[in-house]
């Protein structure tokens, strides 16, 4: 009996890419990722068939590889699909970015919208949207990712004085993230009135008209910067144990955060440059996964990715659905799950 247990609990090591890529996992854990992958894409599946034209789960699956009748064949390829996988990245990205930040920083409020990363693309993308009314809106997916680029290292810099403290980069990039927020609101009072309501959507985050453009534009990040993120999963989890215990380990505990910062930071600009600024995604989903995994990244990573995953995708249904014909934000649903959660965050963190 305690055998069994034992076995079933042990660790099963795993190496990829003649060692290249590494980590720990149980039986448990796999068995969970399993069950999560499955929510997902049960999710995208229910996801699909709701809406003005019901279409019940088998003949969604049907429709995707064009079976069925006609009208559902186009209702799932062309209308509801795309956004749908399109919002399922999105949230991928998100939650991935958060869990490398909040194991990297070792602070569970830390995010991408939390500490600017967000704010800085943001401000890019209102601008272009307000000020040069007749751009493409292709110009707004690279300008999203420079601003989330140049706004971290602004933060980086203003935070180093003989390396970085994790402390001192949430805090600056509190910061940042007020003046920024303040930058763009500036932007929508003075802009055109008739693009403001395109910027307001932008900003409370958005997966409205995406295409099978925008799925091939997101997936190649995601893929890309998923596998680099696993690159370095021995290294945030001994920087998770603190600077000093990393070093004496062996890590190059500067470079290291320097190269999961920008993996975290492309991550948050792949998401951003689709969905908009959906606000809270990256700070809830990581905490999801914590709590049904434990918190070694190899397992916490792709855990955090499915529950953001999941969480866009449910926000998403609500969105188009509860309120029809409008399409609310996506965002408004996120940030009204997401802001009470980081109320309790700090509420429970007032004693640290």
């Amino acid at each position: 009996m305690n055998n069994k247990r034992f076995s079933a609990d042990s660790n099963i090591p795993v190496r990829l890419y003649k060692g290249s890529i590494s980590f720990l996992t149980t039986k448990q854990q796999l068995i969970i990722l399993t069950a999560l992958l499955l929510a997902v894409l049960l999710a995208i599946i229910i996801s699909t068939g709701i809406g003005t034209n019901l279409i019940s789960p088998w003949n969604v699956i049907k429709a995707i590889f064009g079976q069925g009748s006609s009208l559902d064949v186009i209702t799932v390829q062309k209308l509801r699909l795309p956004r749908i996988i399109s919002g399922a990245f999105v949230g991928a990205c998100l939650a991935a970015s958060g869990a490398i930040m909040q194991g990297l920083i070792r602070n569970p409020l830390a995010s991408p919208d939390i500490m600017g990363v967000t704010g800085g693309a943001s401000v890019v993308a209102v601008a272009i949207i307000t000020l040069i009314p007749t751009a493409s809106v292709f110009w707004i997916p690279p300008a999203a990712f420079v601003g989330a680029a140049v706004t971290t290292a602004l933060i980086y810099l203003l935070s180093w004085k003989n390396g970085v403290k994790p402390l001192m980069l949430v805090l600056i990039g509190v910061g940042i993230s007020s003046a920024t927020s303040a930058v763009s609101m500036m932007l929508l009072v003075t802009g055109p009135t008739e693009v403001a309501q395109k910027a307001f959507d932008w900003l409370l985050g958005s997966v409205y008209g995406s295409s099978w453009k925008h799925v091939m534009m997101i997936v190649p990040w995601f893929i890309v910067l998923f596998i680099a993120s696993f690159i370095f999963t021995r290294r945030i989890n001994m920087l998770q144990l603190g600077d000093d215990v990393a070093a004496s380990a062996g890590s190059h505990v500067e470079k290291d955060r320097v190269m999961l910062i920008i993996i975290a930071v492309a991550l948050a600009g792949a998401s951003i440059s689709i969905g908009g600024a959906i606000g809270f995604v990256a700070l809830l989903a990581p905490h999801m996964a914590r709590k049904l995994i434990g918190g070694s990244f190899g397992s916490l990573l792709p855990a955090s990715a499915c529950c953001g995953a999941f969480i866009v995708v449910a926000a998403d249904l609500c969105a188009r659905t509860w309120f029809a014909p409008l399409d609310v934000p996506v965002g408004v649903f996120t940030s009204a799950i997401g802001a009470p959660f980081f109320i309790y965050l700090l509420w429970r963190s007032r004693e640290e």
